[in-house]
């Protein structure tokens, strides 16, 4: 097999990738390990800033998007028993996010990509990253699963969109690249449940028995976290504890209550931050996990993949066009200075709101204090909004 551009992964990165070259003229073939089914059933991230939004309506999967989306316009904050309502579009000049399921994103890509698109072939796993350093790439890969057939992809460029631990990334040469990680002590327990969603927005709390986050999937279907200990096991919290648990976490002085239902699902989400750099090793080129990993605190995961490959495609039809390529030269860095403003956010977003193991009072002060000066400032308000609702692209 030949194309111009091999894509590893058909998560959200992936797909868009691959309609946005198609609809630029590119031809792409895109590697799937997994089948259709599993693709499409993944639960990840949920929130998508403006910028995610605008491109997916570009691309024209902004349809089902902007019927059952929930636009949210801001967020609350929880801290001492008080509420803080941040509002995105009075800060920001009118942007706001989504609530649409990675679920959701993929479903509505994968259908275009089917209909319209290059060949996406499922349960195709990729093998490995072969000649990336010269002009004819090529990526061995699995037809049919692991018990079917090697074959070999050609292609002019290979993109890696296929997590921390898949193959694109560690085709790259040891010694050529600079990593630079955090691990967290604790995670995030989190549940989906049928059970209207308590409030209209999403609610951080922070709470000196540690952090909860009131989310939704839909009118009908609540998503909720706690901060828990790293290493914890999900099934050693019962469902009513869980419930108890959030009950404390959110409370406040003014009669606010929770909704329970019945707990659809438990897992427990480590937390990390992680940055490759560079994102590109001669004709091998990283988006989305495949290249940073932020804490879910920040809701920048699914975002930042979208920024990566939108500057990668304009990159592409830029080389294409005009034979320069000044644009691709200049992905990683390009790339690396929106990443970096999102691993800020991000850890800024988490050290806010989450109680660290031994934590002093003096630390817990600081928290509070630094809520306070969000709550009682608006530069400092600002600053946040605009970072939640994102940064630009390029």
């Amino acid at each position: 097999m030949r194309t111009t551009v091999g894509i590893i992964g058909a998560g959200p990165a992936g797909l868009l990738l691959a309609r946005l070259l198609h609809s630029a003229g590119i031809a792409s073939v895109v590697l799937e390990g997994r089948d259709r089914g599993h693709v499409e059933g993944r639960q990840r991230a949920g929130i998508l800033e403006q910028g995610t939004v605008d491109v997916l309506r570009a691309a024209g999967a902004g349809e089902r998007l902007d019927r059952e989306g929930l636009r949210h316009d801001g967020i609350e904050l929880r801290f001492a028993g008080r509420r803080h309502r941040v509002d995105f579009p009075g800060l920001t000049g009118g942007r706001s996010v989504w609530v649409y399921a990675q679920t959701e994103v993929c479903k509505d890509l994968i259908a275009l990509q089917l209909a319209e698109g290059g060949p996406l072939l499922f349960e195709a796993p990729a093998l490995a990253v072969e000649d990336a350093a010269t002009d004819r790439p090529r990526v061995r890969f699995r037809q049919g699963g692991q018990g079917g057939t090697e074959d070999v992809l050609e292609c002019d460029y290979v993109v890696g969109c296929d997590g921390f631990w898949g193959v694109a990334r560690r085709a790259v040469p040891a010694g050529s690249a600079r990593v630079f990680e955090r691990t967290y002590p604790y995670g995030w327990l989190g549940i989906l449940a049928d059970a209207p969603p308590s409030h209209h927005e999403l609610v951080y709390a922070r709470h000196d028995r540690g952090f909860a986050l009131l989310s939704m999937r839909s009118p009908s279907v609540s998503r909720l976290y706690l901060q828990v200990p790293e290493g914890t096991d999900a099934g050693e919290w019962a469902d009513e504890e869980i419930w108890d648990e959030l009950t404390r976490r959110f409370e406040t002085g003014d009669g606010w209550t929770l909704e329970r239902g019945p707990v659809t699902q438990k897992s427990v989400t480590p937390m990390r931050s992680y940055v490759h750099e560079p994102m590109r090793h001669g004709r091998l080129f990283l988006a989305g996990d495949a290249a940073h990993i932020v804490p879910p605190t920040g809701a920048k995961g699914l975002n930042l993949a979208v920024g990566d490959v939108v500057t990668l495609a304009r990159a592409l039809v830029h080389e294409r066009d005009t034979g320069s390529a000044t644009l691709l030269d200049a992905y990683s860095a390009t790339c690396l200075r929106r990443v970096w403003q999102a691993e800020r956010f991000s850890y800024d977003m988490t050290g806010l709101l989450h109680r660290a193991p031994g934590a002093t009072p003096f630390e817990d002060r600081i928290q509070l204090a630094r809520l306070e000066r969000i709550a009682s400032c608006r530069a400092a308000e600002t600053d946040l909004a605009e970072a939640y609702t994102g940064f630009p692209f390029g």
